[in-house]
């Protein structure tokens, strides 16, 4: 399997928060999500109500866009992802091993009436301005 660069797995597990963009018949939705990222089967993995509108949306288009950054005033600090992928319920295997690293990470989720989701992206671009102004990484499948 093609895995993302090291530089950007460590980002992504510096941080817990994504921004997901879901999109159904030309209308735009966004939503912030706790996530867990499995490096192995390079996912985010999250949880949310079936009745909310981007989950309603993602089972009409499961392609979404999102991101996570790091909140900086500082050019020189800048780092952050963009990326593309599908958004899917996870199956067999899968299911319980996204299950046990979710509730690792976020016991409390075990109280909550959601459904557990994997994103598996196809595209993430990197900005990194340690790396020198607008210095982008790309990965794709």
């Amino acid at each position: 399997m093609n895995h993302p660069e090291k530089r950007i797995v460590d980002f992504i597990n510096e941080h817990h928060v994504l921004t997901l963009a879901t999109t159904v018949e030309n209308n735009p939705w966004c939503a912030n999500c706790f996530y867990v990222y499995l490096e192995d089967e390079n996912c985010f993995v999250f949880t949310s109500d079936d009745a909310t509108k981007h989950v309603q949306d993602v089972l009409i288009n499961s392609k979404v866009a999102g991101s996570v950054v790091l909140e900086t005033s500082t050019v020189g600090k800048i780092q952050g992802i963009q990326f593309r992928g599908i958004m899917e319920i996870p199956q067999n295997e899968l299911a319980s091993k996204v299950k046990k690293a979710y509730l690792k990470k976020f016991p409390f989720a075990v109280l909550m009436k959601t459904s557990l989701w994997v994103l598996k992206p196809y595209y993430i671009k990197m900005t990194d301005n340690r790396l020198g102004f607008g210095k982008k990484l790309i990965w794709e499948v």
